[in-house]
């Protein structure tokens, strides 16, 4: 059940690239069709290529495997793509992170706290360049 909903919020990630104006592919079962480690998508669009390993869940945080990330790096480094993570929660618009961004667990995972999505994470439109956002905590303080 739950491999469903993963496969269906990667199509949804899919999809929401598309709309962006990507060139977008899902790699099917990613890497368990075969022994190379694959990300979950490919997506470009003439100027920005990605590379992105999705994740998503109804619970906070969402884990990622510290072996998967650096395949999916590896992959992305050898393609000549950005390595990115996809983070979905429940109720909540895709964010995207650079995997040097987020937090390392002791055993060398990684993880994504809901808050850190929302507060943190990049959304499909700065992905492709079209805007950028700007948080309060980035402005300069006035003294």
């Amino acid at each position: 059940m739950a491999n469903r909903k993963g496969e269906r919020r990667e199509r949804e990630l899919v999809n929401r690239l598309d709309d962006a104006g990507f060139a977008v592919m899902r790699a099917p079962a990613s890497g368990s069709a075969t022994d190379r480690d694959l990300p979950d998508v490919l997506a470009g669009n003439g100027e920005r290529f990605y590379a992105i390993e999705a994740k998503s869940s109804s619970g906070d945080p969402i884990y990622i495997d510290g072996d998967e990330v650096d395949a999916l790096v590896y992959f992305a480094e050898n393609f000549g793509a950005t390595p990115r993570i996809a983070i979905r929660f429940d109720k909540e618009a895709w964010a995207f992170f650079d995997p040097d961004e987020l937090y390392e667990t002791p055993g060398g995972n990684l993880r994504v706290k809901r808050e850190t999505a929302l507060s943190r994470g990049v959304d499909i439109l700065e992905l492709a360049g079209e805007s950028s956002q700007f948080r309060l905590d980035d402005l300069p303080t006035l003294t």
